[in-house]
């Protein structure tokens, strides 16, 4: 059976995409009782959302903007990526010979929207590249950017892996909240790991084992962290792949800038006693709901990121903290209220306006996500921190 039926809130997928829902389900289930009988959250979300030709980002299906599941700000607003262009100048500027790579391009709306200010900016870049593994998507990308930008489209390049080297800028825009995390929930007794397993009639459901040493040790500097106890029956998360991803990623970085973008907190708010459901959500038509068995592999499953993580991660690869803020206070020092301003005509302007709150108020997105840039090699202050700089609550 492909999952759970869906809540009466969530429209019903089409036979085509139950069929493929099932196909998912089963490559699930086979795992599932080959580990005799759950895995951890971390490879069901690997499952669910990357296997080959059949997890979410891999297959087919729309996924990005009206006629997916969600919307990043790149598609709510072209001035997110028109602003955000003017920080990734900022640093070109002080590298000869930079490039920009973005990792995760969606629908490729943020890459077309910064080649095109950098192009208006002069900014020297010597090469866009896009660091996408899902075939699918890289193909919608390339026939966007192609249509968006005829001119600058055909210099974009897609990457399997990296490169060795990095000097420039890399971008992720709501790319870590993706990253496989591992569940866990306390007991009167201790910790609990949250698996994976299934019922009897076949569909998937949590199964809770005592926590590994490992795992609960780790568990522990986290509550430690949270600056007090927290309650019988908290639940969170914990993304173990983050630092050594953030770190391969700083080991190649020569000198520039990784721009990190996503929803998440430092680690202290993140681990708030209060937060006793954790951040585990997912997306399906536009309607976010707490069930990451629905449907396996038509929606997406993501947790908020932990960016004291992301900012240790850099620390250890030799990266400074360059700053740490919400993305409104981020997308205001770098000017975005002034294209409001400028607008011509009542409507123009009201149309920027709308856009501009959905990007910077709090409520919103404005605080929901955050900034962090982690540099090497680059003198002075960036813009995108002039206003509000939080990194002394990492």
């Amino acid at each position: 059976m492909p999952g759970r039926s869906p809540s009466s809130s969530l429209p019903a997928p089409s036979l085509e995409a139950l069929a493929h829902s099932a196909r998912v389900h089963a490559r699930i289930r086979a795992e599932v009782e080959a580990a005799g009988g759950a895995i951890g959250f971390d490879r069901f979300m690997d499952l669910a959302l990357y296997a080959p030709g059949l997890g979410y980002y891999m297959a087919g299906a729309a996924k990005f903007g009206a006629a997916g599941d969600f919307v990043t700000a790149p598609e709510i607003s072209p001035l997110f990526a028109r602003v955000l262009a003017r920080q990734v100048a900022e640093v070109l500027e002080r590298i000869p010979g930079g490039e920009v790579l973005e990792l995760g391009a969606g629908t490729g709306a943020l890459a077309a929207g910064l080649l095109e200010e950098l192009e208006a900016l002069g900014a020297p870049w010597t090469r866009y590249a896009i660091l996408e593994p899902s075939a699918d998507l890289r193909q919608r990308q390339r026939s966007y950017l192609c249509e968006a930008l005829p001119a600058l489209g055909g210099r974009v390049t897609w990457l399997d892996r990296p490169p060795r080297r990095l000097r420039g800028v890399v971008v992720a825009n709501e790319v870590l909240d993706a990253l496989p995390v591992r569940c866990f929930r306390k007991s009167v007794g201790g910790f609990l790991e949250r698996r994976v397993g299934m019922d009897a009639a076949g569909h998937l459901r949590w199964v809770e084992v005592t926590a590994d040493t490992r795992l609960a040790e780790r568990i522990a500097e986290l509550e430690s962290a949270a600056g007090t106890r927290w309650p019988p029956g908290y639940a969170s998360e914990l993304c173990e792949r983050l630092p050594a991803w953030v770190r391969d990623l700083a080991e190649r970085l020569e000198r520039g800038a990784l721009l990190f973008i996503d929803y998440g907190y430092p680690r202290r708010e993140f681990y708030h006693p209060q937060r006793v459901r954790g951040t585990l959500l997912c997306h399906y038509r536009h309607r976010a709901h707490e069930d990451p068995f629905l449907h396996p592999g038509l929606q997406d499953i993501s947790a908020n990121v932990d960016f004291t993580a992301v900012a240790e991660a850099g620390h250890a690869a030799g990266l400074e903290v360059a700053g740490f803020t919400t993305q409104g206070q981020f997308l205001l020092a770098l000017g975005v209220a002034d294209a409001v301003t400028a607008a011509v005509g009542d409507v123009e302007r009201f149309r920027l306006s709308q856009e501009v709150q959905r990007l910077v108020l709090p409520g919103a997105m404005g605080d929901r996500f955050h900034v962090i840039a982690l540099t090497r090699g680059i003198a002075g202050p960036l813009s995108g921190f002039s206003l509000r700089d939080f990194t002394g609550r990492l």
